[in-house]
């Protein structure tokens, strides 16, 4: 029998609400695992411990439980009785499993300081065991305190000893839907993805929407955007990718606005998009990947006059940050690749050659009086396509 042993992040720091957390991780937990039959799952103290079917392959239930957010790390161990000499003897069995490390260390921590032997002293019985196990199969393996390739992990819990190959890194945070639902607005680009990982680690369930010119471009960004929001979608389980055709709103205002507001304007647009299709699915803020002074439209001036038109609150996760950070984050997340895919994005259609960088709010508002800003937002929303992702 195996167990996943799950220890919180920042829901060990919450109070008489933590109950509320927890019920959350054991949602998500669930969702994520749909396609197996757990078992038991109950909290010990600041740790969340499930039963996990044999069948489900190691590797994959670790995978799985690296996307959980609320988790700061985790094992996959297996319970012996509350006995040193049984957990010598699964640890040994762990060690020849891992015959390829030629260093070890044991690390025992007890929940229950009931247990006869105190952690230092099942440290150096059971490290003992396996070293003398490996000497006598004449294996090459030597105590390392400090940079261990393999530690052997022993948790005394009330009803049993668990033994596992080590603690393996969380996704931290906060459980996903804990605190609400959101809209990020997803481009295509490097920023939007990284934007949104870093709001669903802070608990917030996420749909997302991408606006694309196709057919007056190709449907290489739409295809982006669903490989991405498919990647994201894995944290959560469950999303809904609305993509909105934005090529005829972009045409109005390249015939009837100012060129230099042109790309403010979009903006604009989308937000009001955005807005609507959140109050729509109940999404109650919109999230972004913008980051001061990277581009025109993410100048302070432009991005007050941009905010101004979403009937909803904005988030941008990434504002002070530069664009290195967030291409470092991107890599570790695993989006960067699918980024920087080529594209033809729907912002940087009929671009001018030198857009308003301090765009004032009277000279936009008199720009969107000659369209027809209400029917135009209705529209696209009403012909949003709509998918539906989900994971596993």
């Amino acid at each position: 029998m195996r167990y996943l042993i799950g220890r919180y992040h920042e829901i060990a720091l919450k109070g008489r609400n933590q109950w509320r957390f927890v019920d959350q991780l054991k949602s998500n937990l669930r969702a994520v695992f749909a396609d197996f039959k757990l078992g038991a799952m109950r909290g010990e103290g600041p740790r969340l411990i499930v039963e996990l079917p044999e069948e489900i392959d190691e590797e994959v239930a670790a995978e799985r439980a690296a996307l959980l957010f609320g988790l700061q790390n985790f094992s996959l161990s297996r319970p012996v009785a509350r006995d040193i000499e049984a957990i010598k003897r699964e640890a040994i069995a762990i060690a020849r499993a891992h015959r390829s490390a030629r260093s070890f260390r044991v690390r025992a921590t007890r929940a229950d300081k009931g247990f006869a032997l105190n952690s230092m002293e099942i440290d150096q019985a059971v490290g003992a065991a396996v070293k003398d196990d490996a000497v006598k199969d004449a294996v090459e393996l030597k105590v390392d305190l400090e940079n261990p390739a393999l530690v052997i992990t022993v948790e005394i819990l009330p009803d049993a000893a668990y033994i596992a190959a080590g603690k393996r890194p969380g996704a931290g945070g906060l459980p996903v839907g804990i605190t609400g639902h959101g809209i990020a607005l997803l481009s295509g680009g490097i920023d939007s993805p990284v934007a949104a990982h870093r709001m669903m680690r802070r608990g917030l369930r996420l749909d997302f929407v991408h606006f694309h010119s196709h057919p007056l471009v190709s449907a290489a960004s739409r295809e982006k955007a669903t490989e991405l929001a498919e990647h994201l979608t894995r944290y959560q389980a469950r999303s809904t990718l609305m993509l909105v055709a934005f090529a005829d709103i972009q045409r109005e205002i390249v015939a009837r606005g100012p060129r230099p507001l042109r790309v403010v304007l979009y903006r604009r647009f989308m937000v009001r998009i955005a807005a609507a299709l959140a109050r729509r699915s109940g999404a109650r803020v919109l999230v972004t990947g913008e980051s001061l002074g990277q581009v025109a439209s993410q100048t302070l001036e432009n991005m007050t006059v941009i905010e101004e038109a979403a009937a909803l609150p904005m988030v941008r996760p990434l504002v002070g940050m530069d664009k290195n950070e967030i291409v470092d984050q991107a890599r570790a997340l695993g989006t960067f690749e699918t980024s920087i895919q080529p594209d033809q994005d729907c912002c940087s259609l009929f671009v001018p050659p030198h857009p308003e960088t301090h765009a004032n709010l009277d000279e936009v508002r008199a720009a969107e009086s000659v369209l027809e800003v209400e029917t135009m937002v209705a529209d696209a929303v009403r012909k949003a396509e709509i998918v539906r992702l989900k994971f596993p």
